[in-house]
C-alpha cells in the first residue's frame, strides 16, 4: 500500500507524513514546489498542484490512498484522475463549516462542493471536519514579536481551537485503519475541536506563558477589526472570521468528543499548542 500525502509541507500534511513514516507505511509526498520542499530523507516527492489537473496523473500512479486538501476548483479533475489510478480511499481535510446550511457562507459552500464530488465518485472517503485551527493565531505572531500586543475584537469570545497534530492523528487513523485497529472511519465525517473552551484573552495568556513575556490585548471594535484583518486577508475571510467570533462572544462552543472517542485519549490543549509554537511568537532578538 502506498499513500499520497498532498500538501506535505503544510501544517497538517507535514504531521500526517511524519506519522505515516513512523508507522512504516509507504508514502509519496506531493508539493507545488518539490525542489524546495524540506522533507525527511528518502521520501519520494512529486509535483502536484491542486490548481493544475495535468499534474494529477503522475502523482496518483500506483497510489491506493490519499490525504487531500480541499480545493473546489480542481476536485472534479482530481476525482477523475483518482478513479483512473484505482485509488481506494480519500481522507479529506474539510471543515466543520461544511455542515452549515447558510447559503451565504461561502466557506461552507466551498468545502461542501469538495465533499459532494468525492462522495459521488464512489471512492471510499473520510471527511475530517475541524473547527477553528489553533494555527489561526499565528496571525498574531508579528504584532506580538514587534509590539508585545494582540489586536483583536471580541476578546471574551469562547473558542475551542484544535492542534494541527490532533487533526493529523485522526487522518492517520483513517488512512491505516485496515493495518491497525483505530475504529471504522470510512464513510464518516467526524467534527474535530480542541478539548476545551477558552476565550481569546486566555489564548493570549497561554502564549505569554509559553514565551515568558507579557502580551497585552488591544480590543478593537468590529469595524476596526475588519479593517485591521483586511490588511492581511481578503475581506470576505475577515468577515467570516468576525461573524463567528461575534457568535462566540455570546455562547460557548460545542466541544466534540470525536478525537477522544477515536484515539482513546483527550486532545492537546491550546496551552500545549502555544508551547509547541513558542518560537513563532518569541522576539527575533531573543537569546
Amino acid at each position: 500500500m502506498t499513500i499520497l500525502v498532498t500538501g506535505a509541507t503544510g501544517s497538517v500534511g507535514s504531521h500526517v507524513l511524519d506519522q505515516l513514516l513512523k508507522a512504516g507505511v509507504n508514502v509519496r509526498a506531493s508539493s507545488r514546489n518539490p525542489e524546495s520542499a524540506k522533507l525527511p530523507a528518502g521520501v519520494e516527492i512529486v509535483r502536484a498542484d491542486l490548481t493544475q489537473p495535468e499534474t494529477f496523473d503522475s502523482a496518483l500512479a500506483g497510489i491506493q490512498k490519499v490525504f487531500l486538501y480541499a480545493n473546489p476548483e480542481a476536485v472534479e479533475g482530481f476525482v477523475r484522475a483518482a478513479l483512473t489510478a484505482g485509488v481506494e480511499h480519500i481522507v479529506l481535510l474539510s471543515a466543520a463549516a461544511s455542515l452549515d446550511p447558510d447559503p451565504n457562507n461561502f466557506n461552507a459552500q466551498r468545502h461542501r462542493a469538495v465533499e459532494n464530488a468525492i462522495e459521488q465518485s464512489g471512492i471510499a472517503w473520510t471527511f475530517l471536519r475541524p473547527g477553528m485551527f489553533a494555527t489561526n493565531t499565528l496571525g498574531w505572531a508579528h504584532s506580538i514579536r514587534s509590539e508585545g500586543v494582540v489586536h483583536i475584537a471580541y476578546p471574551n469570545a469562547q473558542v475551542a481551537p484544535i492542534h494541527e497534530q490532533d487533526i493529523a492523528d485522526i487522518a492517520v487513523a483513517a488512512l491505516i485503519e485496515d493495518v491497525q485497529s483505530h475504529g471504522k472511519l470510512k464513510g464518516q465525517g467526524p467534527v474535530l475541536t480542541g478539548p476545551e473552551s477558552i476565550t481569546q484573552y486566555q489564548q493570549v495568556e497561554a502564549i505569554s506563558a509559553a514565551i515568558g513575556k507579557p502580551v497585552a490585548v488591544e480590543e478593537l471594535t468590529h469595524e476596526e477589526a475588519r479593517a485591521y484583518l483586511s490588511r492581511f486577508m481578503p475581506e470576505r475571510f475577515a468577515d467570516v472570521s468576525l461573524h463567528y467570533l461575534a457568535l462566540a462572544n455570546t455562547r460557548p462552543p460545542i466541544i466534540s468528543d470525536s478525537f477522544k472517542r477515536i484515539t482513546g485519549h483527550p486532545g492537546r490543549t491550546y496551552a500545549q499548542w502555544a508551547k509547541d509554537h513558542a518560537k513563532d511568537f518569541a522576539s527575533r532578538d531573543a537569546a
